[in-house]
């Protein structure tokens, strides 16, 4: 089965350039890269949501939502709607996130702790 990062190498006008298309899947990964990003989008997977309801939600300030929602909308992940004087947020592709969410939470409970304790990317210490 082939997954969109799977790059066949093939000659003629339809060649995949594979750095291009690894990087990016580098960018659709760093959009979800942080936790803050990461609340909002399990939230907006409930379904739509105002930036005032996320900061009830989350108990992050206003300016950090909005800077993570600008960041996830910049990367075609949640668009939003104007509803008066406020602007209702909702993923863009709901069924597919919640795909890679899913996806992502079997990866992580195949790997354990080793993602955690990656000296990299990881917790310095475990919760």
């Amino acid at each position: 089965m082939k997954t969109p990062v799977d790059v066949e190498l093939r000659s003629g006008p339809d060649v995949v350039d594979e750095a291009a298309a690894l990087s990016v899947a580098a960018c659709l990964f760093n959009g979800f890269s942080d936790a803050s990003r990461l609340a909002i989008v399990r939230h907006l997977a409930l379904g739509e949501h105002r930036v005032v309801d996320l900061t009830e939600h989350l108990g992050l300030a206003q300016s950090t939502v909005s800077k993570h929602l600008a960041c996830l909308r910049d990367c075609g992940l949640v668009e939003s709607r104007p509803v008066g004087r406020a602007s209702v947020f909702t993923l863009t592709h709901p069924e597919a996130t919640l795909e890679l969410l899913s996806a992502a939470e079997r990866l992580l409970g195949l790997t354990g702790d080793a993602v955690a304790l990656c000296p990299n990317y990881g917790q310095k210490t475990l919760p």
